[in-house]
């Protein structure tokens, strides 16, 4: 499987990633070893989890992903030769709403707390270094998980971290060795800058990655991201690049599949707008009139870009993993190409 370079951190991380937001909630320990078994087998080298894991996020199942991770690499001995990523969540009305049970509450992105959160998630995985220690979301309030309008920031927290304490504690835990690398999540154009701008003028490192959604539902990433990650060599890891499972095309038609994520949570209505609909309708189509599987189109798409470092699969099933990590030998033709940008032409990010 093809690796891509994060940054000049001399970290290489496999073209496809496995996504383990499932693991402790959708799937079992013995069902989250077999998907881990598979991906590993298929050349996956980019392991990638969160403290908050699994989702939805909730204090009975708070750390869990992590936890059958560590419990996993020991048993396997395969520590070696795995990028492990792993996130801290942040503040804002997202935490709030998770009850307050992370640091009761106070997660803001200060050096007292990325430091007490990097000991559990290094305890739990069971590892001496995270190569890439990531921030899940901004310490501001900013447009993410499908959030639209502006926020004056007279409206922020006074409490919140400042950029600069961030990234300067991410620092010191790197020159510390308990980091390879770090990264950000669910970032803007304005954020990725700071962080690049700070590092320059403090002599840091500069973040490798964002993990940001990118997929054919919602190429918001291409407006202001692209250049600057690209340009930067900020390397993107691509969240939800099947848009929760939607260009799938397993839920078109009304369809429920059992133990879908739609099917089970009704919190995930970000992808099922009338709009949405109607264009992964027209992408289905496509794949099947070039003899494609719509899932493995989508995915192939999104590894293309030259912006995208990894894409990072989710599954439910052995099954449907491997499917999708066929899509790593992909290569779309120009008039499949050209026919996508027909349909994004038409309607255009239907869930920024």
């Amino acid at each position: 499987m093809k690796k891509n370079s994060l940054g000049k951190s001399g970290i290489e991380v496999s073209c496809i990633g496995l996504g383990t937001m499932t693991f402790g909630e959708q799937n079992t320990e013995e069902e989250a070893f077999a998907q881990m078994d598979c991906a590993l087998a298929a050349g996956v080298t980019l392991f990638d989890t969160a403290e908050m894991y699994p989702v939805p996020p909730q204090e009975k199942t708070f750390t869990k992903s992590e936890q059958m991770i560590g419990k996993w690499m020991k048993q396997r001995k395969c520590r070696e030769g795995l990028v492990l990523a792993t996130k801290i969540v942040g503040p804002t009305v997202t935490s709030r709403a998770m009850g307050g049970y992370i640091r009761d509450g106070k997660n803001h992105l200060s050096s007292e707390n990325i430091n007490k959160a990097l000991e559990g998630s290094l305890s739990r995985l069971g590892t001496d270094t995270i190569d890439l220690y990531q921030i899940h979301w901004p310490d501001r309030n900013v447009n993410i998980f499908g959030q639209r309008g502006f926020t004056s920031p007279q409206d922020e927290d006074p409490e919140n971290a400042e950029i600069s304490e961030t990234l300067e504690t991410l620092e010191k835990l790197r020159k510390a060795g308990k980091i390879r690398a770090f990264g950000i999540s669910n970032e803007t154009p304005w954020g990725v800058m700071c962080y690049l701008s700070l590092a320059e003028n403090n002599g840091w490192e500069r973040v490798v990655s964002i993990q940001n959604p990118y997929n054919l539902l919602n190429r918001s990433f291409e407006s202001g991201l692209a250049e600057i990650t690209y340009q930067e060599s900020v390397g993107l890891l691509a969240y939800s690049p099947l848009a929760f499972g939607m260009l799938s095309g397993k839920y078109l038609d009304g369809l429920k599949p059992a133990r879908a994520r739609l099917t089970l949570f009704s919190r995930f209505q970000r992808y099922q707008t009338k709009n949405a609909l109607k264009a992964t309708r027209e992408y289905v189509l496509l794949a099947q009139e070039n003899a494609l599987d719509p899932a493995q189109m989508a995915l192939a798409f999104v590894r293309t870009r030259p912006f995208t470092a990894s894409v990072l699969l989710g599954a439910t099933s052995v099954k449907q993993l491997e499917s999708n990590l066929e899509s790593a030998e992909l290569e779309l033709s120009a008039e499949v190409l050209d026919a996508i940008d027909e349909i994004h032409n038409r309607i255009p990010n239907p869930c920024p």
